[in-house]
């Protein structure tokens, strides 16, 4: 199919669209799960360096035999830390080729099986058929259909259910795994990367499967260096509860971070996370307290900020020792920061995003963030 013309604006987003009209109503991220070489180190680690409460346990002892799986929540995020218990199957096969890394980024919904079947109509690829899961404390209707590289998008309906989280978690009361926490509120997006050539394949899919719109349009003249470049368009469903940003490399002299991306992950897959938080100095500092590593941004970024964004009510000196972004459109501003990869490869980060009126994705950072990455990349020799 070929790709449409799209007209690049970055400060205008599409009207909600009408209930009635939305084949595929969402609700917002239900859960992301990672699939990891050690679960419990892993929920060990988003505890004390993110400030997450890990909540539920599902594995051997509670009946399910073939993984690990620990249940980590903060204010609405919920991630999933699942490991298999050998070497053998899907779990294992998926860790084999990318190492620590996303493999669902699981949606809500009022009704799972409508999802399903309304998306594999209009050629979604079908991963797993309506199943409901029972137990004491109600039922859970989840479906699936796969995305890019070997991500999917799971359907939960839990309208039915008011246990802890599913079937088959139990809470996990161990109180030295339930650090404070840094006031992360929910998932703000989710970023995707694919090869040289695939981006708007997925944005064609992503509008006739799942009924998503294109809100922001990036090409490499916006993000560049004298080496290597990108581009990106940033999908959403009608409500812009769900906003999955796809990123491509561009033809470049050297190798670009998503190139990077790319080989060490062995293929497409989830970038990384952007995190709400209602205050993020307050939650910068207690990250950068608890070891999180972020990207550095030279000083001279924050020498004309205020004439570049106009009045804000942070200080700028304390958002250039924390080393945090600003940017403005129409609506108003917002404030992000984002880590180094959390993995040994260079594959998954996070973004910590405060939006105070924004609704756009920070364009006016780009540049610097595309930078800050390079430097990193360099570091690592894969530049």
């Amino acid at each position: 199919m070929e790709a449409p013309t799209i007209e690049r604006d970055l400060t205008t987003a599409p009207d909600a669209v009408a209930p009635g009209d939305d084949f595929l109503p969402l609700n917002g991220t239900d859960y992301v799960e990672f699939y990891v070489g050690n679960a419990k180190q892993a929920a060990h680690f988003y505890a004390s360096a993110f400030g997450f409460q890990i909540a539920g346990y599902k594995g051997p002892e509670t009946g399910y035999r073939g993984a690990a799986s620990y249940l980590l929540q903060q204010g609405k995020i919920r991630f999933v830390m699942t490991t298999p218990m050998g070497p053998e199957g899907p779990i294992a096969e998926h860790i084999a080729q990318h190492g620590d890394g996303v493999k669902d980024l699981a949606l809500w919904v009022d009704d799972a099986t409508s999802a399903f079947e309304e998306t594999t109509r209009r050629g979604g690829i079908p991963i797993r058929e309506p199943e409901t899961l029972e137990d004491e404390h109600g039922r859970i209707v989840i479906s699936a259909i796969g995305t890019y590289g070997d991500t999917i998008h799971s359907f939960v309906e839990r309208s039915a259910y008011n246990g802890l989280f599913m079937p088959g978690f139990v809470a996990y009361d161990k109180p030295y795994w339930k650090p404070e926490p840094v006031g992360l509120k929910y998932v703000d997006h989710c970023v995707g990367n694919v090869a040289l050539g695939d981006m708007d394949k997925y944005v064609d899919y992503y509008a006739d499967v799942m009924g998503f719109k294109n809100i922001v349009s990036f090409t490499d003249d916006d993000i560049s260096t004298e080496y290597t470049a990108l581009m990106s368009k940033v999908m959403a469903n009608g409500n812009e509860r769900i906003k999955f940003p796809i990123n491509e490399p561009a033809e470049s002299k050297k190798k670009s971070q998503i190139d990077e991306y790319l080989d060490f992950y062995r293929g497409a897959g989830v970038q990384h996370v952007a995190m709400e938080t209602d205050d993020i100095l307050l939650t910068v500092n207690k990250l950068r307290d608890r070891g999180v590593d972020f990207l550095y941004v030279p000083t001279t970024y924050y020498d004309d900020l205020q004439a570049r964004v106009g009045q804000i009510d942070e200080p700028v000196e304390e958002l250039a020792r924390l080393g945090i972004l600003v940017d403005r459109d129409p609506d108003g501003y917002l404030l992000q920061i984002f880590t180094k990869p959390v993995e040994d490869r260079p594959t998954v980060f996070y973004e910590i995003i405060q939006r105070k009126g924004a609704r756009s994705f920070g364009v006016g950072n780009f540049q610097s963030l595309f930078e800050a990455i390079e430097r990193e990349q360099e570091a690592r020799g894969n530049l």
